[in-house]
């Protein structure tokens, strides 16, 4: 067995029960506005050091440096996640008492609830709302896996390092704000306790599943250079949509606690620069 295929053992089952938990949070603990409000600015930050730092030095590489094919699939990667963005409008990352909020001053002349305009006022309970949250959110969650199991592929025969730890790690920050939103909407749509648990389960097990069959995929394919590069690349693009596309807007018209905001926003940023250190170097 390699040395990544141990570290995608390691992976897999972390994210799993990271996503289980987002689900099961909001019924033992309540995540408040500023709370959720941090934690997505370390994971947006973290996000795009990840697609920068790792997911498209890696994907120039396994196409033996070939730029232009690289960008090209980030582009597609972004486009994809942003068109996925608008048609399932699955920004539910903040369900937080609106009475917290409202204690705070709107920055630059903007209402609080401009921010909420996508639907955060409350947790909606329509049935489309909860089927296109769970929809979009379970697509994005395949890209996920995708970028986890190409860039375990990177390297497959592992000697040293961490291969693969910064899409780890990035996954199994946002995975739980997901689990989370999806947990909200179902019991706002008046989904029972055990209906919620079963679809968090499955929702839980997409990402690992994909992760895992994509490793494998990547084996049996005769294309493996300009698959891999495309998965890998295509990945950054959705990385990249999600932090700036997704979650920052959540965040950006806040005064209130600016400056812990940004300063873990750019924690998120060095954490991804500082893991290169315990991952293999992006060699030829």
């Amino acid at each position: 067995m390699t040395g990544a295929q141990v570290l995608l053992m390691i992976y897999v089952p972390a994210i799993f029960m990271a996503s289980v938990l987002g689900g099961w949070l909001p019924r033992r603990f309540r995540m408040t506005h500023t709370r959720t409000q941090l934690v997505m600015s370390l994971v947006a930050g973290l996000m795009l050091g990840v697609a920068f730092f790792h997911l498209i030095p890696h994907a120039v590489l396994a196409d033996a440096a070939d730029v232009d094919f690289a960008m090209a699939w980030v582009m597609a990667g972004l486009v994809f996640m942003l068109s996925l963005l608008r048609l399932f409008h699955f920004h539910q990352h903040d369900f937080a008492d609106p009475s917290e909020s409202c204690d705070h001053a709107p920055a630059n002349g903007h209402s609080h609830e401009h921010a909420h305009d996508h639907g955060h006022a409350g947790p909606p309970g329509g049935s489309f709302t909860w089927l296109g949250l769970l929809l979009g959110l379970s697509i994005h969650t395949v890209v996920d896996g995708i970028a986890l199991g190409a860039i375990m592929r990177a390297d497959p025969e592992l000697n040293a390092g961490l291969l693969g730890f910064g899409v780890f790690l990035a996954i199994l920050l946002h995975k739980p704000l997901d689990a989370l939103s999806i947990e909200t909407v179902l019991a706002a749509a008046g989904h029972s306790a055990r209906q919620r648990h079963w679809i968090n389960l499955g929702f839980s097990l997409l990402c690992p599943l994909v992760a895992v069959l994509f490793w494998y995929f990547m084996a049996l394919t005769p294309l493996d250079g300009r698959v891999l590069a495309a998965a890998l690349a295509f990945s950054a693009g959705a990385f990249i949509c999600i932090a700036l596309g997704d979650l920052l807007p959540e965040i950006q018209f806040h005064s209130h606690d600016r400056g812990k905001l940004t300063l873990l926003f750019l924690l998120g940023i060095a954490l991804a620069w500082a893991i290169g250190a315990v991952e293999p170097a992006h060699g030829l």
